[in-house]
């Protein structure tokens, strides 16, 4: 299967870790295949939800579909905010410390946006060196948090959990909902999806179809937990969150396994150019689980991002991120892409030279 990046009028997107080479061309033919009538009536949500949890080799109830993998995110924090607004009522005279979110730095920054939406106050755990996973901190302030988000592998890093490291977590704070944010599972070829949900029924798995997939404009995410888990979150979600295109075209996109395999093979020879011109030009990058590298090019790193935007290539600057000093992000789709960005980085690091 050959896959090569899509023209795009804007120029070549690799600082969002969309999919560059699109997605299932049987996911236009599904959406091609609409009639008036699908559009007038209301999806089969029952038939999807089912055909994703088949996905994930789970039994009825245990996944529940969201618009995008954000709404999850923000329907977590909700429930967290309306479970702690409801037990200090009853407090009333007494001291009630509002449990919030925590998180480890560097994160994805739609924790803190989802959190402090709802009011739910959050506290970062600062970077340890060279982003080891910090759980020893975790572990201190899971008890006393409403939520724990972790993203396995992490976003802007790439680096993934430590074994074991998620479980141990939620144990040790039974009564905190703790999220592991997957949405790059597709790419790392781990999940904790499994019998350790049935274990904890405090932790909670966000899913994406957006990477892998390439289905980031639809907006279709999952939420996979014990059904007990997904219980509250339920009461506060709208009933109709997919529209007819998502679903139809997720459907197709779960039909077409052998798109996602061949791209993930894509992304892991892009993160390998990647890694080689790092060691060329001496730049420190941690390999990645995820379709992105993150790398450290020091304090041009801004300027450096303006001057590939000029050239048409959009990468992400992420020097401002918490320990990410000096760093951008690359996204690692299509060998096509990746060559075509390393090409012009090139060249803009001769100019800068010059």
């Amino acid at each position: 299967m050959t896959y090569l990046a899509p023209e795009r009028r804007a120029g070549l997107r690799l600082h969002l870790n969309e999919n560059t080479a699109g997605c299932s061309p049987r996911v236009l033919e599904a959406l091609r295949a609409l009639t008036p009538s699908d559009i007038a009536n209301y999806p089969d949500y029952d038939a999807i939800t089912r055909r994703v949890e088949q996905y994930f080799s789970l039994p009825s109830g245990w996944v529940q579909l969201v618009n995008g993998l954000d709404e999850g995110l923000h329907i977590v924090a909700a429930a967290a905010a309306f479970e702690e607004k409801v037990s200090g009522a009853f407090k009333k005279g007494t001291r009630h410390l509002f449990r919030g979110g925590v998180y480890p730095e560097p994160a994805f920054e739609m924790y803190r946006v989802c959190a402090e939406a709802v009011g739910l106050p959050v506290t970062p755990i600062p970077p340890r060196p060279d982003f080891e996973f910090p759980l020893d901190e975790l572990l201190a302030a899971a008890p006393d948090a409403g939520v724990v988000y972790l993203t396995d592998p992490n976003n802007p890093t790439g680096l993934g959990i430590p074994a074991g490291a998620i479980e141990h977590i939620a144990a040790a704070a039974p009564t905190t909902t703790v999220l592991v944010d997957e949405a790059y599972a597709d790419f790392s070829g781990r999940t904790i999806i499994g019998p350790v949900l049935d274990r904890h029924h405090n932790l909670i798995v966000g899913r994406t179809f957006a990477k892998g997939h390439g289905l980031a404009a639809l907006r279709i995410g999952a939420l996979v937990a014990h059904p007990d888990a997904l219980a509250p979150l339920r009461a506060l979600l709208p009933p109709f969150s997919l529209n007819i295109a998502a679903v139809v075209a997720l459907t197709a996109a779960l039909d077409d396994d052998a798109w996602v395999r061949a791209y993930v093979a894509q992304s892991a020879e892009s993160r390998e150019r990647i890694y080689a011109f790092c060691e060329t030009h001496h730049f420190r990058y941690w390999r990645s689980e995820a379709n992105f590298v993150l790398m450290r090019i020091g304090d041009s790193a801004s300027a450096i991002v303006a001057q590939m935007a000029e050239r048409g290539i959009f990468i992400r600057d992420r020097s401002a991120a918490p320990g990410c000093v000096g760093c951008i992000r690359i996204s690692a789709g299509t060998v096509d892409a990746t060559d075509r960005c390393l090409q012009t980085l090139e060249a803009v690091l001769a100019s800068r030279n010059n």
